[in-house]
């Protein structure tokens, strides 16, 4: 019962995002401020928090990092089987890509966080540095060779190395070897400013979502919410079973390969010549979707 009050609880903040861009509350400059806070502030400061004084051999595996780039490699594989054929570039890159690339920061390792605690933060928190390696520069690399865009690969690239998330998990895994220790009063703030990283981000997820007016493709759209929800996570759990992983960290890693389509992947298929109309419905639909499926993962696995 508590699972779902926590859902009920995300799912409240992600409608009041909706909500508050309707009303006028949210405008693009100030879901802009929000997205800042949340990227360059409280999931910094939630990753960091979340490996500084975790022992490394807890934290990083060959079992954990291999699992993981195996349930992204069988995915990317189905995904390009399943749309490879599509006649459309704009919709064939924009299914690929939003079939594997998962809101694994915004969502994911707040969520582990919400509801798994520290222990599973840990291990979500190199899920996602595993995540900010592989997703962007995959995505990029597919969204500007399906459709022969114009784009500077050099800065996209760059970008990935200067992430503030990833910065803060090379931190954060540097004072652990290390053993340095961080002093009590900023490890208090640390912990403070993280707790605004869920609420912060479903404000600025609710606020980004839009389901366009146009003519919808359900099969496509259906398929993606089907890989990136349903056999994204499943795979992960058959995966991480075998591997023989301990369990809060398997479910931690099950969590967030269950998240939705980033909502990032619909930024770049509007750069890079992806559908940006099926790229927004996915977003959204994953999105809603992924709420059902996520209770059902903690449900069975917590």
């Amino acid at each position: 019962m508590e699972v779902y009050a926590r859902l009920g609880y995300l799912l409240a903040l992600l409608l009041a995002g909706v909500a508050a861009r309707r009303l006028g509350l949210l405008t693009e400059r100030r879901t802009g401020w929000l997205n800042d806070l949340a990227f360059y502030v409280a999931l910094p400061a939630l990753v960091f928090s979340s490996t500084y004084d975790r022992a490394l051999g807890e934290l990083v595996s060959p079992a954990l990092v291999g699992g993981v780039l195996l349930v992204f490699a069988t995915v990317i594989a189905v995904a390009w089987l399943v749309h490879g054929r599509r006649a459309s570039r704009g919709q064939r890159s924009v299914a690929v890509v939003q079939s594997y690339h998962s809101n694994l920061g915004f969502l994911g390792l707040p969520l582990v966080e919400a509801t798994l605690g520290g222990a599973a933060s840990g291990t979500a928190a190199v899920v996602l540095g595993i995540g900010v390696l592989v997703q962007t520069p995959l995505t990029v690399g597919s969204l500007i060779a399906i459709n022969d865009a114009d784009a500077a690969v050099a800065d996209e690239l760059r970008g990935v190395v200067t992430n503030p998330v990833l910065l803060a998990l090379v931190a954060g895994l540097a004072v652990s070897t290390a053993d340095l220790g961080v002093p009590t009063v900023a490890a208090t703030g640390l912990g403070a400013v993280s707790e605004l990283a869920l609420p912060v981000a479903l404000l600025c997820v609710g606020a980004s979502l839009e389901l366009v007016d146009a003519e919808v493709d359900y099969g496509l759209t259906g398929t993606v919410v089907a890989t990136k929800i349903g056999l994204m996570p499943a795979l992960a759990w058959v995966v991480f079973t075998l591997l023989a992983v301990d369990a809060t960290a398997a479910t931690a890693v099950v969590v967030m390969l269950g998240m939705p389509s980033a909502v990032s992947t619909y930024v770049y298929a509007t750069e890079l010549g992806g559908d940006a109309q099926l790229a927004s419905l996915n977003v959204f639909a994953t999105t809603l979707a992924s709420l059902g499926t996520v209770g059902v993962i903690l449900q069975v696995m917590g």
